[in-house]
């Protein structure tokens, strides 16, 4: 299927009706953005906007072909009602804009833009992009992508297509995803071409929603072969690191193979008790806009501490849970030995908010300073003592 993509692809052009039908997936707030003055707003809703210009052709590419088994319905032609994010929910959902998410136990683990399903009935997922500026953790979020869909559908191979508007064919990373023989990358015209084709009046006209396609289908019709639970999963790859960092082996032993499936990509240890806090802030400072915040500061304003750690590099985040508001602050490691803050995390990003808000203060300050110490230089030094006692 890919293959025949590869070759047919740019046999159709995107037209006038095609653009234009691509209209209906956007907001009205959004199709009013596509002309705006304001620079980043109008990129925002480009880019929602080429994604649909794309999931379109693609649509009228599989009635070309046996190849293209199905096409997994998105943006206008998902449901009109979803499923809000809870803790335990595991596999694929649509967000309130129709966007494809995979989700554990709540938590948006990754979105794809484009899902087809093969003759054969495989699964392939797409990245839809404007721009090469944004490619610097691309390619480890589609090795991600691809062991996680792999794991849930059971494929060895999960094929990939990257679809640009720009053509990003030499940079480094392009080229490394496209040594392997299941990706391809496939090249539109420019979105300013794309733009040419409408009027700012055309944005007024009320675009059909949903259409009838006979290889249109819905998440529900690819359930996952492999049911998964996440938590689950999750906590056997929090036990096997804490085995290995309170074992003589020591944080050596994480980079060993094991049975635990590798789609695990945070790990939240729990929330820290007060001597936890004390030892945490002596030895890793914690500094949010340039003010360093002593333990009785912290116990003050926030009502939580969690400690975090990313996989597969091992790098530790500590997030604060505020007293007066309902978000947590996420602190990553500074360059001077401590931690800094980075951005928020809000009840806007429900799954992975409900799941923080669950967590319940378990570490002492024994544990917390051996996880911390163990992380490869925990990315942070710690900071020099003080002077005196």
């Amino acid at each position: 299927m890919i293959t025949w993509l590869n070759k047919n692809f740019s046999s159709l052009q995107p037209t006038r009706a095609i653009v234009m039908r691509a209209l209906r997936h956007l907001r009205p707030a959004d199709r009013k953005k596509l002309f705006s003055e304001d620079i980043p707003e109008m990129r925002t809703a480009e880019g929602r906007w080429f994604e649909a210009i794309v999931y379109e052709m693609i649509l009228d590419l599989s009635l070309k072909t046996d190849l293209i088994l199905a096409v997994v319905a998105r943006g206008a032609d998902g449901p009109s009602k979803v499923r809000r994010a809870q803790l335990g929910q595991n596999g694929l959902f649509y967000s309130n804009i129709g966007d494809i998410k995979v989700r554990g136990n709540g938590q948006d683990l990754a979105e794809v833009d484009l899902m087809l399903v093969d003759h054969t009935g495989a699964l392939t997922f797409g990245e839809i992009i404007t721009s090469p500026a944004d490619l610097k953790e691309f390619e480890a979020e589609i090795r991600y992508k691809k062991q996680l869909l792999g794991y849930l559908y059971g494929q060895p191979t999960v094929p990939f297509l990257l679809i640009s508007s720009v053509d990003i064919s030499r940079t480094a990373v392009v080229r490394r995803l496209l040594k392997e023989p299941d990706n391809i990358l496939l090249t539109t015209p420019t979105c300013e071409d794309l733009k040419s084709l409408i009027r700012p009046r055309d944005l007024k006209r009320s675009p059909p929603r949903q259409i009838r396609h006979e290889k249109l289908i819905s998440i529900e019709k690819i359930a996952p072969r492999r049911p998964f639970d996440y938590k689950e999963l999750h906590d056997e790859r929090l036990q096997s690191i804490v085995a290995a960092v309170t074992s003589q082996k020591g944080i050596e032993k994480l980079g060993t193979p094991d049975e635990i499936p590798p789609i695990v990509k945070k790990v939240l240890f729990g929330g820290l008790y007060p001597s936890a806090v004390r030892m945490l802030d002596a030895r890793y400072p914690i500094q949010i806009k340039g003010k360093t915040y002593d333990p009785d500061a912290i116990q003050k304003q926030f009502s939580k501490v969690v400690l975090a750690v990313n996989i597969p590099e091992y790098r530790p985040i500590i997030y604060l849970r505020t007293r007066d508001k309902k978000e947590y602050l996420k602190m990553v490691p500074s360059r001077e030995g401590g931690f800094k803050f980075e951005s928020r995390r809000t009840p806007h990003m429900a799954g992975f908010f409900l799941w923080l808000e669950s967590i319940r203060t378990s570490l002492g300050a024994e544990l917390t300073q051996e996880l911390l110490d163990a992380f490869p230089a925990v990315h942070v030094s710690p900071a020099p003592a003080a002077g005196g006692s």
